[in-house]
């Protein structure tokens, strides 16, 4: 459904999981491989919540939280990147969260054409990279 969907189904360093991911996400220890617990990854990429303030249900919060996200990078091999998209302008306090918790920060605005609601819409992605 996405313009880059069969391509990235198809790789075979994509991984899907069927779960609940914030509650895979609280336990670095199990993680989110069901074969290899514990496995880290190079890459976590996130379309959930509408926002980090904009949750789809509450429990989420303590996710956007720095110790949320410290956890997050537990999961996250070295230099490995978390990257979540918000539909709306960068958040700075998020930004800043990221910022205490990775070494590099990126908050890109992103246009895009909106068939839904006609002509161009515009999110954020957050781009963290977790340290050596």
């Amino acid at each position: 459904m996405v313009p880059l969907g069969a391509g990235l189904s198809s790789d075979p360093r994509t991984r899907y999981v069927e779960g609940d991911f914030f509650a895979l996400a609280a336990h670095p220890e199990l993680g989110f491989h069901t074969e290899s617990p514990g496995a880290r990854f190079h890459a976590v990429l996130l379309d959930i919540d509408h926002t980090p303030q904009h949750w789809l249900n509450p429990r989420h919060g303590a996710f956007y939280t720095v110790e949320g996200l410290q956890t997050l990078r537990r999961h996250l091999h070295p230099g490995g990147v978390f990257a979540m998209w918000s539909d709306e302008s960068p958040d700075e306090a998020f930004s800043s969260r990221l910022r205490e918790v990775f070494v590099r920060v990126e908050a890109i605005v992103v246009s895009f054409p909106n068939p839904i609601r006609g002509g161009e819409s515009t999110g954020t992605v957050y781009v963290a990279v977790s340290g050596r």
